[in-house]
């Protein structure tokens, strides 16, 4: 009988403050064939007086959900002086990933893949999505323009919740719009940044997807109009590498896709992994 032996895939390496996007180090943005399962590093981070999981998740560029699965033992709103909480940046690629934006709308994040120096690269930045009966429609879609300084104009479902909106909302600290703005071919679906940075990586949007000042700066450096844009809802990622198996699991999918049939192994520990949703790589060793 084969037995699997999970290990939480944590390299914990001291930080004050995080990138914000991953993988930190731009050498291991390479995606190639013989790329690692998992890009990036996690990292830990020492809590401090008075720090929320928010202030947290803002100041280390993380999305609020994503640090709180990665943390479920901690108090989102009064963690532990001194304790270590993991910074959730390693990441397994989603399925049907393309060249250009992929957003998994599971996990809250945008995936850049692009070409530079003749090399493919990868970088991951947290998301802030579509609340209930908002939600962001799944789809491919295509990057149509791009905006600095844009002015916000809110929908006419929006004002009828909201009476005292303006009709336009000009550029400037209280545009929730931020900086930039990504049109989309989605019909009323943009990526933006934000003057609400506490909104990244929840589900509090009318729909548009919202990233972090800092992130959208260095998106739009590399995004042009008619760049693919693909949007889909995977909730568990698996890899299979040699004698491993590599999961992240953001949410118990209502129909989950079977394990690979070629890999035996005991599938309770996969389950418990998929059902507690930390968000975050686990390691499953195969051995005789």
């Amino acid at each position: 009988m084969r037995r699997l032996l999970p290990a939480l895939f944590l390299i914990l390496a001291g930080v004050s403050t995080a990138s914000a996007w991953s993988p930190v180090r731009y050498a291991e943005s390479l995606l190639t064939d013989g790329s690692p399962a998992v890009i990036g590093h996690n990292r830990d981070y020492v809590v401090g007086s008075n720090e929320t999981l928010m202030e947290i998740a803002v100041k280390t560029g993380v999305g609020f959900d994503n640090l709180c699965r990665a943390n479920p033992d901690s108090d989102p709103w009064h963690p532990q002086v001194g304790s270590r909480l993991i910074l959730p940046l390693a990441f397994l690629p989603p399925d049907d990933l393309i060249t250009g934006i992929t957003i998994n709308l599971a996990e809250m994040r945008l995936y850049l893949v692009w070409s530079e120096d003749g090399q493919r690269r990868i970088r991951a930045y947290p998301l802030g999505i579509g609340r209930d009966g908002w939600e962001t429609p799944p789809g491919d879609f295509r990057v149509t323009r791009i905006l600095r300084h844009p002015s916000w104009t809110p929908p006419p479902s929006l004002r009828k919740e909201k009476p005292d909106l303006p009709a336009v909302i000009p550029p400037g600290p209280d545009n929730p719009l931020g900086e930039f703005w990504i049109g989309t071919s989605a019909p009323g679906i943009g990526l933006h940044g934000t003057n609400q940075p506490f909104g990244v990586g929840r589900r509090v949007s009318h729909g548009c997807l919202r990233l972090y000042p800092r992130d959208i700066r260095d998106l739009v450096t590399r995004v042009k109009p008619g760049m693919p844009l693909r949007i889909l809802n995977q909730p568990v990622k698996i890899s299979v590498r040699a004698s491993n198996l590599y999961l992240e699991s953001h949410a118990p999918p209502l129909n989950p896709e079977p394990l690979p049939a070629t890999v035996p192994m005991d599938r309770m520990d996969i389950h418990r992994a998929i059902l507690a949703a930390r968000g975050i790589p686990l390691r499953f060793s195969i051995q005789n």
